[in-house]
This record gives structure tokens, C-alpha cells and sequence, in this order.
């Protein structure tokens, strides 16, 4: 068998099954009953500052609603369905916008009237890019105030 420090135990933990002499509970350092009454006066003040803050809150709320108007003056009660200044979102966009293609694609596909008064009329897109295959694209005349040359520039004449 093997031999300890501790002198009268067989194990190194057999020193700890019995109290020492003269260790014992200390009366003086802590009195149970006011420990207690603390608690209960710690909750009863909890409770208290905590009902405190909440009328307080309450009384503070119901004093910004009566002298405060309203934020936002269109959002004011009792004034029924009010519209909102242009421009507005739309509210089908999808719609919107499938209409104005339609509208388009009907304008690129048909005959009418651009401007009646000068005489301005509208063709097929497809009917118009066959009259400029078959006519060409317009260009402008040579006037006689640049005479056309040939050349290529020098230094000397700078471009001109």
C-alpha cells in the first residue's frame, strides 16, 4: 500500500469527510432573515418603479396626441379618399405598358394621318423601307461655293 502526506487517512480524499475542529458556521457574518426582508423589498420597489413607468409613459403619449397635429396632412382622418399630386405610380404597369406597345406596333403597321394640316401622312415600316431601297437615301446636292478637289492637303495650304 501506498503512503500519503496525511497523516491518519488511508486516501488523500478521507481528509475532507469530516469537518475540523473549530470550522463551523459563522452567525455573525450574514442574518438569513435580512437577507430575505432585502428580497422583498428589492421586488416590492421593482414592481412599484415599474408601474410608475408605465403611467408615466402612458401620461406622456396621451399629451403628444392631443398637441401635436397630424404629421402627414393627407393621411388626416376623416377626409375620405384623397389622390396623391402627379405624378403617380401606376398601378398596373404590366397593362401599361403591353397598351403601349400595342399602340406602337399599330402606328409601325398601318396608314394614317401624322399631321392632316401639312399634309404628313404615315406608311408601314415595312412599306417605307422598301420606297428607300428603291429611291435611296437623300443627299445633298454640290453647291459651286466649294469647288471639289481631288487632292490631298499640304503643309502649306493647312487643310484648305
Amino acid at each position: 500500500m501506498r503512503r500519503h502526506d496525511v497523516i491518519g487517512h488511508t486516501s488523500a480524499d478521507d481528509q475532507y469527510l469530516e469537518t475540523p475542529p473549530g470550522a463551523a458556521y459563522e452567525h455573525t457574518d450574514a442574518s438569513v432573515r435580512l437577507v430575505v426582508r432585502f428580497l422583498c423589498w428589492l421586488a416590492v420597489s421593482a414592481v412599484v418603479i415599474h408601474l410608475g413607468l408605465a403611467l408615466l409613459f402612458n401620461l406622456f403619449v396621451e399629451q403628444r396626441e392631443v398637441r401635436t397635429p397630424p404629421r402627414y396632412p393627407l393621411a388626416a382622418r376623416g377626409q375620405g379618399l384623397q389622390m396623391p399630386p402627379e405624378p403617380r405610380l401606376q398601378r398596373f404597369p404590366r397593362e401599361d405598358i403591353s397598351t403601349f406597345r400595342t399602340g406602337e406596333e399599330s402606328l409601325l403597321t398601318s396608314y394614317g394621318w401624322a399631321d392632316r394640316e401639312a399634309g404628313t401622312v404615315h406608311i408601314p415600316i415595312d412599306e417605307a423601307m422598301k420606297l428607300t431601297l428603291k429611291r435611296g437615301l437623300p443627299t445633298r446636292g454640290r453647291s459651286a461655293a466649294a469647288p471639289v478637289t481631288d487632292r490631298v492637303p499640304t503643309d502649306s495650304s493647312a487643310g484648305r
